[in-house]
């Protein structure tokens, strides 16, 4: 049976390729505990200093698995997915989200998961619970307003409005929005990037990032005070390369 979720290395980046093409990468639960077996396995960064979540074909994913759910598929717990977003979320390095075509619900909140999105201009972004008559439970009714805004996440979750590459771009949702032709390239270079920086400091911003986002301004400065290092383990080493 073919992986749903394909893992690559390369370059001290880890790629993860969401791999049900037939079913525009529909998220089923079986697809999910795959995803968690690589995001665990990740967890261990000393090979890993960027990740990249895609999907194969036509789209990043369609969503949830509708006929999974109509088939009574369950996931190893009601939680499953939603920890599983949080555990890619907590990753000690960067994680990119690398979305084309279909970006919908499920799938949104999946990728509000990841640190950066970069939008391709076939990029499609949907929230449809109300469509279907459901609610999140994966995080995105306090993810997507963190993002843009709370009027701007009403705006689409009330509606179920599709918000294209370049409006996400626009709106704070995604980084860039790139045309289709380059978007594997920029996508690369962005990764690559990213991978170049020190993996400490990465993991650094994200917990001041992450433990600062609830508290107010000064509070927020007080917490990045009392827990950054200010400098790590590799300040002294990539220094000696200063003009170099």
């Amino acid at each position: 049976m073919a992986e749903l979720v394909v893992r690559e290395d390369g370059g001290g980046i880890a790629t993860l390729t969401l791999n049900r093409p037939e079913a525009l990468n529909a998220l089923s639960p079986r697809l999910f505990v795959e995803l968690r077996a690589h995001v665990d396995a990740i967890a261990q960064p000393e090979a890993i200093g960027c990740v990249v979540l895609r999907g194969v074909g036509r789209s990043f994913s369609a969503g949830n698995d509708l006929k999974a759910i109509q088939a009574g598929e369950e996931a190893p717990h009601p939680r499953f997915q939603a920890e599983t977003i949080e555990k890619l979320s907590a990753l000690p390095q960067a994680v990119i989200a690398a979305v084309h075509g279909h970006c919908y619900t499920g799938a949104l909140e999946l990728a509000l998961g990841a640190d950066i999105i970069l939008a391709a201009e076939s990029a499609k972004f949907c929230d449809t619970h109300g469509k279907w008559g459901m609610v999140p439970r994966w995080g995105m009714s306090q993810r997507l307003p963190r993002k843009i805004g709370e009027a701007r996440a009403l705006g689409m979750m009330l509606t179920g409005r599709v918000v294209s590459g370049k409006e996400a771009a626009a709106i704070g949702l995604a980084m860039a929005c790139v045309p289709d032709a380059q978007f594997d390239a920029e996508v690369k270079a962005l990764a690559q990037q990213v991978a170049a920086q020190s993996r400490a400091s990465i993991r650094d911003y994200k917990m001041l990032v992450q433990g600062g986002s609830g508290l107010a301004l000064k509070a927020a400065i007080d917490f990045e005070w009392a827990n950054s290092p200010g400098r790590t383990a590799e300040t002294v080493e990539r220094l000696k390369r200063f003009g170099q």
